[in-house]
């Protein structure tokens, strides 16, 4: 009991730049009973003035583990973390946390859940978790790929999932030979080409994938996104849903003014489609000074966006850039390990530009 207390007091006299002393603890103390406790959240996130604010960032729930990539999460995983982000936390809308960091009444130990991009299964497989749970959760939809479409990385991912042989020769293309006869090999071969396309000016980067699904012999999916019915309903059904641009471009590589065309475009599709207003934003990629800059948070700022999230580690709390709020994903889907990044995290401030 010593022990436990004095872990205690330590916790709740750390610094934003002391969050390494929290894996000092895994060798003193019983880490689940700590770290799972809602008094110990509390002593990290009291609430009102010293709160801090929480917001996770998912992109797929899939039905069922994906042998290409376990790591990321299906519908048990999902409902697991749920139910321990609900048992551990006050989960509330976006809504609810921009106006407590404003005023600040933030709950004890608020957390956020928000998703990106807009696959189809946040509306199949996330949704009637959510519901089952009460969790509410804000969904950021890059709307040009609505009704049938892919992004990029989707198309590259699902090319070299299905591609034949143990090789596939991108050679012509200047992006090389890659292996692709293990399961661990094509897992490989999607990161290097995922890393070489990314940042490439986006008329190339479509090109260069249009090419890639020329020469390798793969049905490609149409079905992975939303429709605007399923973004109607998400709205319909209590959930926030908020703009991410139409194209997902990476914003820092644009000219201004059409990367302020394709927020904006973004923005007025969604209020269309669940005809209201679309109060918040999230950067595409979301790295702040690689990704977004500061003129694009002024852009935001202009095109009546309330708040904005980015991918920037962290805890938002009284007196953050409500339009540069960080996220965090703890991916470790053990409970124990989820619950220390989970504390590890709500230490951190966030980088902004």
């Amino acid at each position: 009991m010593p022990c436990l207390l004095a872990a205690r007091v330590r916790f709740s006299s750390m610094r934003t730049s002391e969050y390494d002393h929290v894996d000092n603890l895994v060798n003193q103390v019983p880490l689940w009973p700590l770290l799972t406790s809602r008094a110990m959240l509390h002593l990290l996130s009291p609430g009102g003035r010293r709160a801090r604010l929480s917001i996770l960032i998912y992109h797929r729930v899939l039905p069922c583990q994906d042998p290409l990539f376990p790591e990321e999460s299906h519908a048990r995983s999902f409902d697991q973390q749920m139910e321990q982000l609900a048992a551990c936390f006050r989960v509330i809308s976006l809504g609810e946390a921009i106006r407590g960091l404003r005023n600040g009444t933030l709950p004890p130990r608020a957390a956020c859940v928000t998703f990106d991009d807009g696959y189809a299964d946040n509306a199949e497989i996330a949704l009637p978790i959510l519901k089952k749970r009460g969790i509410p959760a804000t969904f950021f939809v890059a709307t040009g790929f609505l009704d049938g479409g892919r992004m990029f990385n989707d198309t590259v991912i699902e090319l070299i999932r299905g591609a034949p042989g143990s090789t596939v020769d991108l050679d012509s293309l200047g992006l090389g030979r890659f292996p692709i006869g293990t399961v661990s090999e094509r897992r490989q071969t999607i990161h290097q080409l995922l890393g070489k396309l990314k940042y490439l000016p986006s008329a190339l980067r479509q090109s260069t994938v249009e090419a890639m699904s020329a020469s390798i012999p793969v049905m490609l999916p149409d079905n992975l996104m939303m429709t605007s019915e399923q973004v109607r309903m998400m709205h319909n059904a209590g959930m926030e849903i908020g703009g991410h641009t139409a194209s997902h471009p990476i914003l820092a590589k644009m000219e201004s003014r059409a990367a302020c065309a394709d927020i904006a475009t973004g923005k007025e599709m969604l209020e269309a489609i669940i005809r209201a207003p679309v109060r918040f934003f999230a950067y595409p990629n979301g790295k702040p000074g690689r990704d977004y800059l500061p003129d694009h948070v002024r852009m935001v700022k202009k095109l009546g966006f309330d708040a904005a999230v980015s991918t920037a580690h962290g805890a938002a709390r009284k007196g953050s850039d409500l339009h540069q709020l960080p996220r965090f994903t703890p991916w470790d889907r053990r409970p124990l390990r989820f619950a220390l990044l989970m504390a590890r995290n709500m230490l951190k401030t966030g980088e902004t530009v």
